[in-house]
């Protein structure tokens, strides 16, 4: 679990297995930290060493900024022990993609990829979020990139480990990162397979989850096959009013019996925030729902997931209206 709850241990594993990701160094003392910004320059990204639901990154235009973000994750600890290490790094341009994949430490089998949007915001404006929705495929991750990073990222990083005496068994998750010439760094590892890219990715899923679960789990993995649908899928998070900076709670929500299959074919409305307050569903957190759909492209999955949210309504709900834009974009 370490390779996701310590972004310092994770670079240390990067490092270690010649895995390729930005430049960067772990710090204790926030003097030194402030002294490495200086050779790095800007832009740059200052990271909470820990967990800090999905808000513990802090993209810096100016060196200005990222003394700031220094205050914010080391003296004042806005995001708790999370900040007691922080990571300076280079900040890295290009496309970002999730890539999964099921491993029992041994064998290696790769979900498809998808992408994810961090931005609460549309054309993502507005400070980082643990994700306002996903699709998949994602149409950067051709099929010579995946192999690529199946090579030169999944791979490394299994067999690294359990050369170490650490095994990774589970979900691997890869934050990648790919840049104007198609080259594909990490950003940051998850031991999970994520959220909101499970949504559309185990829409497409035609196999039986748990019975790859127990494969990984026993260390069959090499007996198993998954079967994927070849249509695209697309989710998109209902968030609650104030979300990020202080979600509202006990909002009632309307138009969840309105999704079903003689409506809306191949939508799945996905809970995450949401509680029963005597028969009624109501918001409970920051992330309420994930509408997702499948379609033949990523646009029709878009349009059939929009007209599902069309539905449902709550108090002070918020959604970005444009996920999927740079598929739809590159169609």
């Amino acid at each position: 679990a370490e390779i996701e709850s310590s972004k310092s241990f994770a670079k240390a594993i990067m490092t270690k297995y010649g895995i390729p990701t930005a430049r960067g160094r772990s710090f204790t003392r926030i003097a030194e930290a402030r002294r490495y910004l200086r050779t790095l320059g800007a832009p740059v990204v200052v990271k909470a060493d820990g967990l800090a639901a999905g808000k513990g990154v802090i993209v810096c235009r100016s060196l200005a900024e990222a003394a700031a973000a220094l205050e914010r994750v080391m003296a004042k600890r806005e995001f708790g022990d999370a900040g007691r290490v922080a990571v300076v790094e280079e900040c890295l341009a290009g496309e970002e993609a999730s890539f999964l994949a099921f491993t029992d430490g041994r064998t290696v089998l790769p979900m498809p990829s998808s992408q994810d949007h961090k931005a609460v915001f549309d054309e993502d404006r507005g400070p980082n979020t643990g994700g306002m929705g996903a699709y998949s495929p994602a149409p950067v991750v051709t099929p010579a990139l995946h192999a690529r990073i199946m090579r030169e990222v999944i791979m490394p990083t299994v067999e690294g480990m359990a050369a170490d005496g650490i095994p990774y068994t589970g979900f691997l998750y890869a934050g990648v990162m790919i840049d104007a010439a198609g080259t594909p760094r990490v950003l940051e590892f998850n031991c999970r397979m994520g959220d909101p890219e499970t949504q559309p990715i185990v829409a497409r899923l035609k196999s039986d989850l748990v019975d790859l679960a127990e494969h990984a789990a026993r260390g069959t993995l090499d007996r198993a096959e998954a079967e994927w649908d070849r249509r695209a899928a697309l989710g998109v998070v209902l968030a609650a009013a104030g979300y990020p900076e202080s979600p509202r709670r006990g909002d009632p929500i309307t138009g969840l019996d309105r999704i079903d299959a003689a409506r809306h074919p191949g939508v799945a409305v996905f809970h995450a925030g949401t509680a029963l307050e005597d028969g009624q569903v109501v918001t409970s957190g920051g992330r309420v729902l994930c509408v997702t759909a499948l379609g033949d492209s990523v646009k029709l999955a878009q349009r059939a997931a929009y007209a599902a949210i069309a539905e449902i309504r709550f108090e002070g709900m918020q959604f970005r209206t444009d996920i999927g834009h740079r598929a739809v974009a590159r169609r």
